[in-house]
């Protein structure tokens, strides 16, 4: 059976608050746990409104301190934003703190617009030395040698497991090359995914860290009561990519009654294109689309993203994704 994996922005919705968004996010990763999901994992952005983890291995922390099996890790780490010594002992010391349980999921992308990478202290050109600062953690994170005058304390040996992340050819070929694991994000940039895929599993090379490829694809998921409900619940997430798209990020917004409010023509292929892979309705309707998407891209795990205003209706979607799971074989 496929695994089925969580990707948790941890959302400030417009009534809410970080404090609430991180209330949210333990409550969720300890249902996640009892639903039977492998993984929880919180990504990194900065400045962003509507988004809490920006100090990701502290909410990693938050997470892991409260559940005992599920794999906590990241989806992820943007790495430019980072140097490579500081990513290994900070998640060689997650390592420590809950072993055998941590997650290490990196991104080429800062995360954020250029003005942010420069209160970050970083420079535009950071992104181009990734395949040598995901070299070097790997490294760090592996068995120190006698040569090594710089040692992860912790880290070192740790071997924590990394995947590489993305939306483009890039990362697919740079993790069949070293040998990795590869995360697709197609829960809000679909066009490469067919790609992505086919050149990671054709190019993938055998390594320490994987003997075969591994391809995880993230999918948003609004599974409800009735396709009404879903298509209601949806309209939140329609509203905040419309405005993260055009420049104006917010907080989560309310959702509102399918057909009180209309997008533009430019809004509508905004949303086509950004929402390909949401796949919304109720169980049963969800169930027949996400049958299909398996049966295309067979990913050899998949990972959810659940985007709700209501917390409630977020667990709910959740628990309905692990009952279609069940009936896949």
């Amino acid at each position: 059976m496929i695994p089925f994996s969580v990707l948790d922005l941890s959302l400030i919705t417009s009534t809410g608050s970080p404090a609430s968004a991180f209330a949210n996010s333990r409550d969720l990763a300890q249902h996640a746990e009892a639903l039977g999901f492998t993984r929880y994992w919180v990504a990194e952005h900065h400045a962003m409104p509507g988004v809490a983890s920006a100090a990701t291995p502290l909410l990693i922390q938050h997470i892991a301190a409260a559940t005992t099996q599920i794999r906590v890790g990241s989806g992820g780490i943007m790495l430019p934003n980072h140097s490579p010594l500081a990513v290994a002992e900070q998640f060689g010391t997650l390592e420590t703190l809950f072993p055998g349980r941590i997650d290490l999921g990196l991104g080429r992308a800062p995360g954020s617009d250029q003005e942010t990478m420069r209160a970050l202290r970083r420079d535009h050109t950071s992104a181009d030395r990734f395949p040598h600062d995901v070299v070097e953690l790997l490294r760090f994170l592996g068995p120190a040698d006698a040569s090594q005058r710089v040692v992860a304390v912790p880290g070192a040996g740790l071997d924590v497991p990394v995947w590489l992340l993305g939306s483009s050819l890039f990362s697919a070929q740079l993790a069949a090359y070293l040998g990795l694991p590869f995360g697709f994000a197609a829960h809000f940039a679909p066009d490469h995914l067919e790609a992505a895929i086919a050149l990671y599993r054709r190019e993938f090379t055998p390594s320490r860290y994987r003997a075969t490829p591994h391809a995880m694809i993230c999918v948003n998921i609004i599974a409800a009561e009735t396709d009404e409900d879903a298509a209601y619940h949806r309209t939140a997430l329609e509203q905040f990519v419309v405005a993260l798209r055009r420049g104006r990020p917010t907080t989560f917004p309310a959702p509102f009654t399918p057909g009180t409010h209309t997008w533009s023509e430019a809004e509508r292929a905004m949303l086509a294109q950004a929402t390909r892979f949401t796949f919304s309705g109720s169980t049963a309707t969800v169930r027949t689309q996400l049958e299909q998407f398996l049966n295309r891209y067979q990913p050899d795990e998949l990972m959810i993203a659940a985007p709700f205003f209501d917390h409630a209706a977020r667990r709910d979607s959740l628990r309905r994704a692990m009952d279609i799971r069940a009936t896949l074989g």
